[in-house]
C-alpha cells in the first residue's frame, strides 16, 4: 500500500508543479505494445507518444505503483533500467523477468484528460524435455502398438506432433493444469506396424512459443516372417535335356531364418540332387524332373516359401553339313607285247569320296593307239 501511495502522491505532486497542464487539450497519440518474453529474458517496455507537447510520461505496474516518472525510478526494483527517455518515449527493461511479473502495465500521459496505454506482458515458460515411452520393445509384424510423448510444466499448455519416417500420424492429446498454474500435457499414439516399419524413426516435436524444434524419437523394432526368392543361377535360357540345373533361395526375416528346405511339390526330389546350403543342383537334366520344387524358410513368427516349376525341353538337334566330294583322277599308260605290233593302252581311273560318310566311287575309262 505504502508503493500505492507512492505513485499516487507523484501524481497529486506533477499537477502541483505543472497546474497548467490540467487545462491543455492536445490531439497527442500514446501508444504502446505487448509484450511476450520467455522467463528468465529481459521484456522491453515501450511508451510512445506522437505529437507531444511536453507532456510528462510515466511507467506504472499492474499494481499501478510508478516505475518511472520521467527518467526518474521511484520504485526499488534494480531489474527495471531506463534504456531511452525522450519528449516522444520512455522506454525501460526488465531482466531476469519471473512468473509474478505477469500483468498489465500502464503507461499513462499527463494531459487534461489524462491518457493511458497499456502493456500486456506474458511470461513464456518452456516445457520440459519431452519424453516417449512405448508400451513394447520389440513388435511383431501386424500388431498394434502405442506410444505415449509427455511435454510438462509449461506455459501455455504446448502442443505436440507425430511423425513416423516422412508420415505425420494423429495423436489424442490429454492436457493438465497443475498446482503452480503450470500445463503437463500427453500425447497418444496408437498404430499397426509392417516389416517396412523396422529400424522407422517415430518422432514427438513439441510446438511451444518458447523453445523451437524441441523433439524427441524412438526408432522402431520390427520381428516379421521370412520373404522368400527363388533365383535360377543356371542356365540363363531355357531347360534342356542333358543340360544341369542350379537353382539359389534367397530368404530374409527378422529374426533371420537359419536354414532353408528344398521339397519337390507332391514328388520326391530326385535322388542324386545335391543340396548345399541354399543352393539346389541337379545335373543331367530328363524329362522326369518335371515338376514343381519349392523353398520354405522358417523363423520364430513362421514359415514362408517360393515356388519355382521345372519343364525340361528336347535336347538340341544337329542339322547334318551339306554332302561334300572329292573328285581325283589318275591315268595308267601300259605297252601289250603279246602281238607283234605293240600296242599302247591309256587306262584311266575317276573316284570320288563323298563327306561326311566315307563312301569311294570309282569309274575306269581306256584308249587303246
Amino acid at each position: 500500500m505504502a508503493n500505492a501511495g507512492s505513485g499516487s502522491l507523484a501524481t497529486l505532486l506533477f499537477f502541483f508543479l505543472f497546474p497548467a497542464a490540467l487545462h491543455k487539450v492536445v490531439s497527442q497519440n500514446l501508444v504502446t505494445d505487448n509484450v511476450s518474453v520467455v522467463e528468465g529474458d529481459t521484456a522491453i517496455i515501450s511508451c510512445r507518444v506522437k505529437n507531444n507537447d511536453d507532456s510528462v510520461i510515466q511507467l506504472l505496474n499492474p499494481n499501478r505503483q510508478t516505475i518511472y516518472f520521467r527518467d526518474m525510478r521511484p520504485l526499488k526494483d534494480s531489474r527495471f533500467q531506463l534504456v531511452n527517455f525522450s519528449d516522444n518515449e520512455l522506454r525501460v527493461s526488465l531482466s531476469n523477468v519471473s512468473l509474478s511479473d505477469e500483468g498489465r502495465y500502464v503507461c499513462q500521459l499527463y494531459t487534461d484528460p489524462p491518457q493511458e496505454a497499456y502493456a500486456d506482458i506474458t511470461v513464456l515458460i518452456p516445457p520440459g524435455n519431452p519424453i516417449i515411452e512405448a508400451r513394447d520393445e520389440v513388435l511383431s509384424e501386424g500388431n498394434e502398438t502405442e506410444m505415449t510423448c509427455s511435454a510438462m510444466s509449461s506455459k501455455p499448455a504446448a502442443a505436440i506432433r507425430w511423425m513416423k519416417g516422412d508420415k505425420e500420424l494423429p495423436g489424442k492429446p490429454k492436457v493438465e493444469l497443475t498446482y503452480d498454474k503450470m500445463y503437463t500435457v500427453t500425447s497418444r499414439l496408437s498404430f499397426t506396424v509392417n516389416k517396412e516399419d523396422d529400424g522407422m524413426p517415430v518422432i514427438c516435436i513439441v510446438d511451444h512459443p518458447a523453445v523451437k524444434d524441441f523433439r524427441a524419437q524412438k526408432y522402431l523394432e520390427v520381428q516379421y516372417k521370412p520373404e522368400v526368392k527363388i533365383v535360377v543361377a543356371f542356365p540363363q535360357g531355357l531347360t534342356r535335356e542333358g543340360e544341369n540345373l542350379e537353382l539359389t533361395c534367397q530368404a530374409k526375416g527378422k529374426p533371420q531364418p537359419h536354414r532353408v528346405k528344398w521339397l519337390k511339390v507332391d514328388d520326391d526330389v530326385p535322388s542324386h540332387a545335391v543340396v548345399t546350403g541354399d543352393d539346389l543342383f541337379i545335373e543331367n537334366l530328363n524329362k522326369s524332373y518335371n515338376g514343381t520344387y519349392r523353398c520354405v524358410a522358417s523363423n520364430t513368427l513362421g514359415e514362408s516359401f517360393d515356388d519355382y516349376i521345372l519343364y525340361v525341353y528336347d535336347a538340341p538337334t544337329t542339322t547334318p553339313s551339306p554332302t561334300t566330294a572329292i573328285i581325283t583322277t589318275t591315268s595308267i599308260t601300259t605297252t601289250s607285247t603279246s602281238s607283234p605290233r605293240a600296242n599302247q593302252v591309256s587306262v584311266g581311273l575317276t573316284c570320288a569320296y563323298f563327306y561326311p560318310r566315307v563312301k569311294v566311287v570309282c569309274l575306269q575309262s581306256s584308249a587303246k593307239f
